[in-house]
Formats: structure tokens, sequence, C-alpha cells
């Protein structure tokens, strides 16, 4: 048998491809959209991708499953489970089997077995694994997807503050309870291969290491040491992050099925900066790519900077406009990259790019910020000359926050502009000054120019500036 992992570090997300030696027939578990690695890695190996098989309808990324299908003409195996509006839709012209609990199929000498496991979703499937090449007459392990995680289990409240499914959360919370008594009856030497790590928020405190075992699980995992019922709902419930708004997309998009992306229309290159001032000026959605250090040293006035980091997937997703096309600013040898990673989001509408030196180069008049230290913004906030603005999360804030600052978190920025006083300079902070430098550049395309950006942020403060108190 054969098994490799995949990990997108972007998205935090794990897949999975299993094959037979024998048969030379190989399936892949929960396919991100680019399937190219699989099928490089199959071919390495001699065999064939014969089936894609889904542990749910994902809400963080579109999945590769139908791509796989639609090219390779593999098998799509999927759950049957959950009611009528968390099935799978236009999947009639596809080769696929759709999956009860119990239900076992063969991929060579390789033994799937179905369990339901609902809480995170209703439809919610784990697959257990057993080599029968190896003559093993006992699982090796398990698939769980969002269902169980090292260290931690999925949320259950994405359905309701996504989709708006009324009661959704509560349902999903016990329905976790009693699908996690089926985990803990199974063999403590079973390995298990969770759908995501840390920085997913599909949870809140999964762990960093790609795989455990059952019994570690069982041991060290807070959701499984729960055996009263309430106490769980209450602690699986609390503390749970926002979900980024691109979620209830991807969950659309994935019960439906995403454009193949060969169908998807080529990325047109910008190659004239005139052009570009002239989207600018009708309102177009314009992205530069780089580091926040050189958007801030100097920029195209009208952009916005989201760069091409770990977090780009991230804040991609919280604040791009679906409904509008996109323009990129980029280096050309980071493209490629760039465009796949907004694809695994469905986020398909690139209409167009420019190289980032040209653009720069050839503008002839550009704009800037300044990142200014602690010490700096004390005084200016001490002698009522600079307003600030905090952009952190709701937990961030109420554990402790600067006197005096207003608070907006960094995904409600834009529609909340026109509440930010426009008289004094303007001070905006994060946690490390990182995302508030997407914040700036965001109040900046929106007419706020006099502004800073708070240098290594709230961490930095709170070390230099342990007291203030302003007039």
């Amino acid at each position: 048998m054969l098994l490799k992992h995949f990990y997108d570090e972007q998205l935090a997300q794990a897949s999975y491809m299993v094959g037979c030696q024998a048969s030379k027939e190989a399936v892949v578990i929960d396919p991100a959209r680019n399937t190219n690695p699989y099928i490089e890695e199959a071919k390495k190996y001699g065999m064939n991708i014969v089936g894609a098989l889904e542990t749910h309808i994902h809400a963080d990324f579109v999945s590769g499953a139908r791509e796989l299908a639609e090219n390779l003409q593999a098998t799509l195996y999927i759950s049957d489970e959950g009611n009528q509006d968390w099935k799978y839709k236009n999947i009639d012209h596809l080769s696929h089997c759709l999956l009860k609990d119990g239900d076992e199929f063969q991929i060579g000498n390789i033994i799937f077995k179905a369990i339901h496991t609902p809480g995170h979703t209703p439809e919610s499937i784990s697959f257990i694994l057993t080599d029968g090449g190896g003559k093993a007459n006992s699982p090796m392990g398990i698939f769980t997807g969002d269902f169980v995680f090292v260290g931690d289990v999925g949320r259950p409240d994405l359905l309701e503050k996504t989709m708006g499914a009324k009661d959704a959360t509560e349902t999903g919370a016990h329905d976790m309870f009693e699908s996690l008594k089926k985990f803990k009856e199974l063999p403590d030497f079973m390995q298990m291969w969770p759908g995501h790590g840390a920085g997913s928020a599909c949870g809140k405190s999964l762990g960093a290491i790609p795989s455990s075992t059952v019994g570690y699980e069982k041991r060290f995992n807070w959701a499984l040491k729960h055996t009263n019922r309430d106490a769980f709902v209450k602690d699986l419930l609390e503390g749970q992050p926002v979900p980024p708004n691109y979620f209830a997309i991807m969950k659309k998009v994935n019960k439906t099925g995403a454009t193949l992306i060969k169908k998807l229309p080529r990325i047109k290159e910008i190659t004239n900066v005139n052009e570009l001032e002239e989207k600018i000026k009708a309102g177009a959605q314009i992205i530069d790519t780089r580091d926040s250090s050189h958007f801030a040293k100097e920029h195209i006035e009208g952009t916005i900077n989201l760069p091409f980091n770990a977090s780009f997937v991230k804040w991609s997703g919280w604040l791009l406009d679906y409904k509008r096309p996109l323009y990129l600013l980029a280096k050309t040898k980071e493209l490629e990259g760039i465009k796949n990673t907004l694809h695994s989001i469905g986020f398909d509408q690139i209409e167009a790019y420019m190289n980032i030196d040209r653009a720069i180069e050839e503008t002839l008049e550009c704009e800037s910020y300044k990142n200014i230290l602690p010490r700096e913004a004390k005084d200016m906030l001490q002698s009522g000359t600079a307003h600030i603005l905090d952009i952190r999360s709701l937990k961030e804030w109420e554990e402790g926050h600067i006197e005096g600052a207003q608070h907006i978190t960094l995904n409600r920025i834009s529609d909340h502009v026109n509440e930010i006083p426009s008289k004094l300079p303007l001070i905006v902070y994060c946690a490390s000054g990182m995302r508030s430098a997407i914040a700036v550049s965001i109040l900046q395309a929106n007419g706020i120019k006099d502004i800073f950006n708070l240098t290594g942020g709230y961490m930095s403060w709170k070390k230099e500036i342990p007291i203030l108190k302003l007039k």
C-alpha cells in the first residue's frame, strides 16, 4: 500500500493519496482544487487515480474531487447522509458512489469503510482504512476530515453563521458529542489522518502535528475527555473564531460544483500603466501583492495591499468582493502561485495583471504611508493630535487595548470607513503591525490620507508604553 500526505500551508489543509501497488490504482481523500500534485505523484509510482473521496462539503476551499472525476473519469465517493439541504448536486453526469454509515468499497486490496460522523456538518463521514494486501484483519487508520483534529474537533457553528441554517449550531454540537462516542470505540492503535492543521478556521485550537493516533487523542484531546454532554457543548461553542466571509460561498460552490480550471478564462496582461489607472478611476478592485514594507514606501493610489505570504488566502477570502473582477499587481514569477491560491478559494474572476515593478516605474506620482514607533504614537495621542484605531478581533480587544482607541475589526473596515473621524491624523494598529498594514492600505484607498501604521502593533506598545494617560 502507498500512502502520501499533501499539505497546503496557506489553507492549513491536508489531503491524502492512497494506492494499491498490486492493482496500480489510487484514490485521493479531500483533494484540493489544483490536482496536478496528485497526478504527478501517481505517475511517479505508475498508478492511475480511480477515485476521489470526500469527507464532507467543504467550507474553506474549493474541492478538487470534481476535477478528478471530470478529467480522469475517477469515481466520486461522497456522503449520502444528512437532509436534502446538504446533498451534492449536479453529479449525475459523473461516476459516483453515495455512501451511508457502514458502507464499504474496495480499491485493489485496500478496503474503505464509511462511518457517519456528523457534528461539523450533518453529512460528514470519516473513512476507516484496512490494508487487505497486507493480510490485515484490523483497520490501520481513519481519515477524519473535519471531524477530529490533532488536539481538537470540528466546529459546529459554520452552517448557522455562514449559511443562516437556524439552530444548526446547537444541533451540530450535540451531534458531535454522539459522533465522538464512535471514535472512542475505535482501537487505540489506529492512526488518525485529519483534514486540517494549525491555522485552519475549521476549529479553534488545532495542533500543528500532521497526524496522530486514536489512542493519543483519547488521552489528550480536550473534546474526548468529556463525558457530560452539556459541559461538552458549552466548551465546544465557547471561543469559536468568526468564520471568514468566503466560507458561505465555498459551501455553495462545493455543493453544486465549481467551473473546471481548464475552462477559466486566461488572465490578460496590462502593459500600460495608463490602462491600469483608468481601471482604478472606474472603481476596479486592484490588489498589490508586495510585502507591506515596499507598499508603504511607494504604491499606486487606489490600490490595496494584500502581501502574497502565508496569510494571503485568509485575507483574500475575508476582504475581496467575489462579485467584482480582480486586477493584480504582482511579480511575474509569482503570478502562477497567486492565481492558484485565489482559485483554491473560488476567486475565479481574475481579469488581468500588471508587473508591479513596471507599474511603479511608469507611475508619475506614487503614494506612501509612514510606520511609526510606539513612543511616536504616544506623543501624538497625549498631545491630542491623532486618533487611534484598533483593527484586531473582538477577543483580542477584550483582552486589552490602547486607551481611547476606536475598534473596528479588519474584516469590517471597508463598510465602516465613514465612522472613522477625519479631522485628525489616524494611527492604526493590530497585534504585530501586519494586519494593520492591510487596513492602512484599504483606508488610504478610501480617501483617508493622513494615516500611520503602528510598528510592532499592540505587542510592542505593551512592552514600551505600559501606561498611557490621555488628555
